[in-house]
């Protein structure tokens, strides 16, 4: 027995999500331009240039990255840091052998994908055991994050920020507590700020009712602490009327 999409969520998503994708092509150049950027729609980490997986469809990370190696002058490595709860097999097989991109990957172990294959790509791996909590957690990503950068001082970081870490999600089966959560996001952007590092977070994957509450918590706390926001943008900034969160 085949199963279809009703047809209305078929035309909806069939012109949403590219338009998530090219969105991540936006945000790259604005992260750039600006010191940051973030596309709430972005994050399709187990999709690649030939192969779609794990409720991804487009390559995102992986367009975004070409766009802005290929488009904006002066880039020409970039780092690749996914802290979603699964490993981001589809970026790590397009980039595989690529020197120019260093991808640092934080995930559960025992979890969908376990792509062998594509875990040669990750130059810096921290794989999680069940139920992972936020004291442990924190503290690998920032000592791996500050390695990884010094490791390849790159010219812009995509960071995946999936939520699916979150305590009680099935399909992460980690323990990060909200609060976790927005603080993982504030080292990231501490950690990049201080180096000089223009930053495109994207928010990948997160499967509670609660996720879109964390992820708008994480947001403002960003933008209160003066991470984020007009005062926050470069030195070098572009004037520019689009907006950084997309």
């Amino acid at each position: 027995m085949s199963h279809r999409l009703p047809s209305s969520l078929e035309v909806e998503n069939h012109f949403r999500l590219p338009c998530a994708i090219s969105n991540s092509d936006l945000a790259g150049k604005l992260a750039v331009e600006r010191g940051w950027a973030i596309n709430v729609g972005g994050g399709f980490h187990h999709c690649s240039s030939d192969r779609g997986g794990g409720f991804c469809a487009y390559a995102d990370i992986t367009l975004a990255i070409k766009f802005l190696f290929e488009r904006v002058e002066g880039i020409s490595r970039a780092t690749i840091v996914d802290l979603d709860a699964h490993q981001g097999n589809g970026h790590e097989r397009d980039f595989m052998g690529d020197q120019r991109v260093y991808i640092m990957d934080v995930y559960n172990r025992h979890i969908y994908p376990g792509d062998r294959f594509a875990k040669q790509a990750i130059r810096r791996k921290v794989e999680l055991e069940w139920g992972t909590e936020d004291d442990e957690y924190l503290d690998k990503v920032e000592r791996n994050l500050k390695r990884a950068l010094q490791e390849h001082p790159p010219d812009v970081m995509v960071y995946n920020a999936g939520t699916d870490i979150l305590e009680g999600d099935r399909l992460g089966g980690l323990s990060i507590s909200p609060q976790g959560i927005v603080k993982r996001d504030e080292l990231v952007f501490r950690v990049a700020r201080r180096c000089q590092v223009p930053i495109l977070m994207v928010t990948s994957g997160g499967y509670q009712k609660r996720t879109a509450r964390i992820i708008a918590d994480s947001i403002l706390n960003l933008y209160d602490l003066g991470l984020i926001g007009p005062e926050s943008a470069s030195i070098s900034a572009q004037n520019s009327d689009t907006p950084l969160l997309l």
